[in-house]
This record gives C-alpha cells, sequence and structure tokens, in this order.
C-alpha cells in the first residue's frame, strides 16, 4: 500500500476513534483491501496484527459457524458496491477459544465515482459490558433502567412489554445451560425482528425479555406477538432439534411521568405474572384506570411502594378473631395489613398486595408484618396464653433464601412463643416447588411455628397438597361457605375438605362466617375454627381487645 494511502488510513481510523466510546474500531481501504483494527480487539479475539490484508476472511473464521453465512453475505455485498454499510449481530471467538456476542456496524465511504473507498465502523462485544447481556448481545437489566428512567425524564409516552418462558427449567435440566443459552440468544433475535422497528429490545434476568417501544398501539404488539408466537411455535430449531418454548406477555402503559422506575417494572412483573399463570400466555395489559375513589391506580401504588422506604409509613395491621367452633372462645387472631394516608385514606390490600408481591421491596414489608404481629400478639397473650397469632405468608417471602432465619431472628428479637405462631400460605404459594416449601415447613414446625393452608378448595385444592406437606390446619376458602345452607355442591365441598383435612390430623377452620344460622350450620361438619364478620370485622388491635372484654362482662352479666 502506499505511502499517503496509508497515512489517510490512519487519520480516519483515529477519527472514528474519537467516537468510538470504548468499542473497537476497524477500516478498510476496499481497494486495496488492507486494513486497521484497534490493538484491543487484536489482543482479545487474537488476531494477526492491527494491520491485515484481507481482514475480512481472517475476520469471518472468527465468527461463529451459525452466524458465518449473513456475515459473508454482507461483506459481499459491501466490496461488491452494492451495500452502504452494515449492522448485525454475531458471536465471535476469542483468544481463550470462547464466544462472545458482538454487534457491528459499519458505513461505506464512496469516492468521486461512486466506488467504495473505504468500509470501517466499530464492533461492540457485549461480554465485556455491564449493560449488555453476554448470552444475547441484547441491552441488559441496567440499560433497561437507564432508558426506562431517561424516557420517563423526557416525558416520554411509551408502551413496556415483558416477554418470557414458561418452563424454561425443565429444558436446561434436559439439555444443559449451554443448549438453553442458544435458546436464548435466538429467542431475543427473534422478539428483535418482530419488535425492534418500534422500540429497544432488553435481556432481563432469567428468560425474561423487555421492550420499551413507541410509535405504535397495544393492539399492534399484541398482533405482534401473537405472529411471533405463532411462528416460534412452529418452528424454533436449535442445533436441529425443534425446542417448544411457550411464552407470555404481560404489557404497561406508560404515561404517567411522576411515577418511578421501579414501580412501573414491579406493575409490568405483575401484567407478565397473570399472563404466565392466569391467562395462559396471552398478552396481559395492566390496569392502570381510576379506581372507585377517583384515584389513579400507579401513583396510588407508587405512593405505597414508597411508603416501604420510609420504615413502612402508613402501614398498620387489622386483626380478626378465629374462634372456637362450639363454644366461640378466642383460638386465634388473624393479622391482615392496611395501609392509609390522608390523600388515599384506608386502602386494603386486595389493592397492592398482588403488585408489591412483584417488587423487590417486598420482603421488607413481609418482616415488618411479621414483626408488628408478634408485638401486637403479646398483649393479646397476656390474657389469652393458648391463642395463636396467624400470619400470611407471601410466596415472594417463601423465595427468599433468608426467609427462615429472618422468622426465626424476629421471633428472637420480639421475644414471642414460636409455638403460638400459625404462618398461612397462600394460595400463590403453590407456584413454589414442592419440595421447597416442604422443607421451609419441616423447620418451622421443628421449631414450635405451626403452618395453616389458606384459601384451601382453590389454589390447594388436592389430596397430594396435604399428603406432601405437614399441615397444622385448613381454612376453607369463603366462597364455599357464603351459600352453605342452600348449595348442596358447596355443603358436598366443606365435608369433603373437612373429612379430607381430618384424616390427614389437620383442623379446619371456615372462613366467610357471617350469621347464627351459617354458624348452626357448619357445626354439622368437622370444623373446629370459625372465622367472619358475625363475630368480628378485621379491626386495630386495641379495638379487637376492647370489644373481646366487652363481650366477656356481658356474658358475665347474663350468666
Amino acid at each position: 500500500m502506499k505511502e499517503k494511502d496509508l497515512k489517510r488510513l490512519d487519520e480516519i481510523f483515529e477519527a472514528f476513534s474519537v467516537i468510538a466510546e470504548g468499542a473497537y474500531v476497524y477500516l478498510c481501504n476496499v481497494k486495496e483491501d488492507y486494513s486497521r483494527w484497534s490493538k484491543s480487539a487484536v489482543d482479545y479475539f487474537g488476531l494477526p496484527n492491527e494491520y491485515m490484508k484481507n481482514a475480512g476472511a481472517i475476520w469471518e473464521e472468527h465468527i461463529h459457524p451459525d452466524d458465518r453465512e449473513n456475515y459473508k453475505k454482507s461483506i459481499d455485498d459491501i466490496f461488491s458496491g452494492n451495500a452502504s454499510g452494515h449492522d448485525m449481530q454475531y458471536r465471535a471467538l476469542s483468544a481463550d477459544g470462547s464466544y462472545t456476542v458482538c454487534s457491528c456496524r459499519g458505513v461505506v465511504m464512496r469516492d468521486e465515482n461512486n466506488n467504495p473507498k473505504y468500509f470501517g465502523g466499530v464492533i461492540r462485544n457485549y461480554g465485556v459490558h455491564s449493560y449488555i447481556n453476554s448470552v444475547t448481545g441484547l441491552r441488559s437489566m441496567y440499560g433497561f433502567f437507564d432508558d426506562l428512567k431517561t424516557t420517563l425524564s423526557k416525558h416520554e409516552e411509551n408502551i413496556m412489554l415483558l416477554i418470557g418462558i414458561s418452563g424454561f427449567s425443565d429444558t436446561n435440566d434436559v439439555y444443559g445451560y449451554t443448549f438453553g443459552n442458544k435458546i436464548l440468544y435466538k429467542l431475543g433475535q427473534e422478539i428483535k425482528k418482530y419488535f425492534s422497528e418500534y422500540g429497544q429490545v432488553y435481556k432481563l434476568d432469567g428468560t425474561k425479555f423487555a421492550v420499551i417501544t413507541n410509535g405504535t398501539t397495544y393492539e399492534n404488539l399484541v398482533d405482534l406477538f401473537r405472529k411471533m408466537k405463532h411462528n416460534i411455535l412452529k418452528s424454533f430449531y436449535i442445533d436441529g432439534q425443534r425446542v417448544n418454548i411457550p411464552l407470555n406477555m404481560g404489557a404497561l402503559k406508560c404515561d404517567n411521568f411522576g411515577i418511578g422506575s421501579d414501580t412501573l417494572y414491579s406493575c409490568l412483573k405483575y401484567a407478565y405474572y397473570e399472563s404466565k399463570h392466569r391467562h395462559l400466555g396471552e398478552p396481559y395489559l395492566f390496569e392502570n384506570s381510576l379506581s372507585n375513589d377517583n384515584k389513579n391506580n400507579l401513583h396510588r401504588l407508587n405512593t405505597i411502594r414508597n411508603s416501604i422506604l420510609e420504615e413502612c409509613k402508613g402501614f398498620f395491621l387489622c386483626y380478626q378473631p378465629i374462634v372456637n367452633s362450639q363454644n366461640e372462645e378466642l383460638k386465634a387472631i388473624e393479622a391482615l395489613l392496611r395501609w392509609k394516608n390522608d390523600e388515599y385514606g384506608v386502602v386494603p390490600p386486595v389493592h397492592f398486595i398482588s403488585v408489591l408481591e412483584q417488587d423487590t421491596l417486598f420482603p421488607e414489608l413481609g418482616k415488618w408484618i411479621l414483626r408488628q404481629a408478634m408485638t401486637d400478639g403479646k398483649i393479646f397473650l397476656e390474657k389469652y396464653p393458648d391463642m395463636l397469632v396467624n400470619v400470611n405468608l407471601s410466596y415472594a417471602q417463601l423465595e427468599s433464601s433468608d426467609f427462615v432465619s429472618d422468622v426465626l431472628q424476629i421471633i428472637k428479637e420480639t421475644d414471642f412463643p414460636p409455638q403460638n405462631l400459625c404462618l398461612e400460605i397462600t394460595e400463590r404459594c403453590r407456584l413454589l416447588d414442592m419440595s421447597l416449601l416442604k422443607d421451609i415447613i419441616e423447620v418451622f414446625r421443628a421449631n414450635g411455628i405451626k403452618v395453616a393452608l389458606d384459601d384451601f378448595g382453590t389454589g390447594f385444592s388436592s389430596i397430594g397438597v396435604l399428603r406432601s406437606l405437614p399441615i397444622d390446619s385448613v381454612k376453607i376458602d369463603r366462597e364455599f361457605v357464603k351459600n352453605i345452607e342452600k348449595s348442596n355442591s358447596d355443603q358436598n365441598t366443606v365435608k369433603f375438605i373437612s373429612d379430607l383435612a381430618y384424616a390427614f390430623s389437620a383442623e379446619v377452620c371456615a372462613e366467610g362466617v357471617e350469621t347464627a344460622e351459617m354458624r348452626d350450620f357448619l357445626r354439622k361438619y368437622r370444623i373446629s375454627g370459625f372465622q367472619g364478620y358475625y363475630y368480628s370485622r378485621p379491626v386495630t388491635a386495641d379495638v379487637l381487645l376492647d370489644s373481646i372484654e366487652k363481650d366477656k362482662e356481658q356474658e358475665s352479666k347474663s350468666s
């Protein structure tokens, strides 16, 4: 190559390097097929030199065989003058023998006769950038939150999508993690193919991908998702093997710019949860309509979430008594979460708990609930030493590796007698691995803590669950109690559940008891406890204590 041409090559290369922002730079004199590459790229990928003749062919040998054909076609088009550049992604072999995902963006500079003179650009090595997911080459969770915050700061309306796979752990168990990573890489490319026209695609934790879109409608995005899902169902092959990957999609319209990015993401995860577990993978849009009190749902959720950061400000517990079904003496109290502030008033958990369960802050709220319930419970135990304090658990708490130790630590801190604590496993906990759940329950029971199955007859209505888990008591869901006097099917259901629990040495509590007639009818069955409005609505600890004392005084006078 002539000295002046080499000097010009170096000058343009240096200009590219100024704006490369950490990426590798390459520049090729097309006529001479002579290139200069960044020293860092030469070292990382084990290339012959910074200056190379026929660099395209040398680099092609480093590209993964599955990606090589597309790369070769692109380079041929550039050198033949049929393309003005390229923007592609591939896996490249590094000097240590492993593949890393790279993106390559290049432009063609032409001479006065419109022939290709230089081809240059940048290669980004996603394996060495924390904002890039090394498996897929897509922007990572860090990039997602950065871009979301930027979007919010600019008040740009958008629709966020969360797309993921069901049952992926089974695939990893059968085929191994390398095969699993190939699935994630290819799925990322499919999502990019369908959605990149409308926004940025991200690889988040686990098997989840996100898209921040703009300039389109939710209906169009649903249509694209269904087309992609259909095509993947028909023909998704890895190493010549057809793979079934059931997809789910949650969505959130973002037009509230006073909402924190963490709150938005929790709402998006809730929408994904609904798609995955309640809507058979069909797209689910988070509902952000005005509530009954004419308050925006997202604003309220954001305020409630921020309250956790302020030492759970605004949260408080109410208690509902559980009585002996025969003599109606107090057996237990169930702690029920509430939240209030001046703007929204008192908000029951049905309006926020399912979203907060998707939030990283939820374990902190869970610990606050346990600590407060045990603190209040000790006051009750002074007068009713055999009474239980029931506290609901979330699957999000049980998933935490620290949860069991947290419970035991709170018992120690509050000096609460563990034999008076009953932890209620709610319906959503059925999503957990059964062996994990069994191990947790056995640890609790070994420490004297009792465990109840809440909402029995819905998610936990299975003989296998009672057979597998060492449960102390079962709570029959109020849905099977409200029509107990008239409904033969509900009567049969209650009888079946109570007899089943008895067979496994578990006590039974009926929820939703609202009248004396319901109470009397339910006494026909093997039910040891009643809970419902007939005895008391959920009230604060001091109100409940005062009510119980007044009832006892009244009974004494009557006798």
